[in-house]
């Protein structure tokens, strides 16, 4: 009888990727460059974040589309509610403390620009999972995340390959950045019908939906295509926090958990 190699008796989700959903932020403030080191610290390769564009055109990293969750502008600008990013220059929101919601040692902590942001991934040696967020608030942002990225040394063969996969929940915005770089992986976010799924394997390799709307079958369903580049279509799924969910998903064959607490996932289910 011939026994099965470590790798062919390993479970399937053992090859489960992990990502550090808006950094590791179940323990830092989310989309920080602290988000970034707590995740690196954990020893996760793979951080998550947020692009959207000032009133200026900087573009910086940040989940929601007004600044008053996650910031004291409340408190710096108060008579500028609603407090939308795209009302506020970079210079503005520079000044806004992102960090002390989440705790006083955090304090301080600023939302960085999409180049700060890329230095120090770059720096942990990490690997990017980049959403444009609310593209339709921003026409023209996928062209500048490419310039931005290029910029940044992030366009070269080696990181589009290995380490930098670019999603959006729009359609449009991911169709638009596969036209401009057909070379980098890309994900739709959300749960299409499956008899939706090939017009997005056109332009998509990735499907990630929420944890809370896929089964077994709809993944197989994903894999059963194929993508732009020929390969089969995988799906990341999101925002797992808990091992026996990990487990469930990671059950259900999936490539990748996005999670805010990245090292319970990774202890549910390797990867």
């Amino acid at each position: 009888m011939v026994l099965p190699t470590a790798a062919q008796a390993a479970p399937a989700h053992n090859r489960t990727a992990v990502v550090a959903h808006r950094g590791a932020s179940a323990y830092a403030p989310e989309n920080t460059l602290a988000a970034i080191d707590r995740a690196h610290a954990l020893g996760i390769t793979w951080v998550e974040n947020d692009v959207q564009r000032t009133k200026d055109g900087a573009l910086v990293v940040l989940h929601d589309t007004t600044l008053a969750r996650t910031t004291n502008v409340e408190q710096v600008y108060p008579d500028r509610s609603p407090w939308n990013v795209a009302d506020f220059t970079s210079g503005e929101i520079a000044k806004l403390d992102a960090g002390s919601w989440k705790g006083v040692e955090y304090t301080g902590a600023r939302i960085p620009t999409l180049h700060e942001y890329l230095r120090r991934v770059d720096r942990n040696h990490q690997k990017l999972l980049m959403e444009i967020k609310s593209p339709e608030l921003y026409p023209g942002i996928e062209g500048q995340i490419l310039h931005q990225l290029r910029r940044d040394g992030w366009l070269d063969s080696q990181d589009v390959k290995h380490r930098l996969i670019i999603q959006s929940f729009n359609a449009d915005s991911v169709r638009t950045l596969h036209a401009r770089r057909p070379d980098i992986k890309t994900g739709f976010l959300g749960t299409p019908a499956v008899s939706e799924l090939p017009a997005y394997a056109k332009f998509a390799d990735q499907i990630n939906p929420s944890h809370t709307t896929i089964s077994a079958d709809y993944v197989k369903a994903v894999h059963a295509l194929k993508g732009p580049h020929g390969k089969p279509l995988e799906s990341y799924t999101w925002t797992v926090n808990d091992a026996k969910t990990a487990q469930q998903v990671a059950g259900f064959g999936v490539d990748g958990i996005i999670s805010n607490a990245p090292d319970v996932v990774r202890a549910a289910v390797g990867g």
